[in-house]
């Protein structure tokens, strides 16, 4: 999947400082990327949106 024109944001609960922040791109028909904006050419999850809403939710229960 090509990426490179893709509209990435930062997700709202990312840290302004420049450490811990995640970013997002709508792909069309496949859901959600994410990757982490220290390392733009690195992995990314490419994620439905509930599953996306799951990790969240997951991710906010353990805090």
């Amino acid at each position: 999947m090509d990426l490179k024109n893709a509209r990435w944001r930062k997700a709202r609960r990312s840290l302004s400082n420049g450490g811990e922040c995640v970013e997002l791109a709508e792909v069309a028909g496949a859901g959600v990327a994410v990757r982490d904006s220290k390392d733009p050419d690195g992995p990314v999850l490419l994620l439905t949106r509930a599953a996306l809403r799951t990790a969240v939710q997951s991710a906010a229960d353990t805090h």
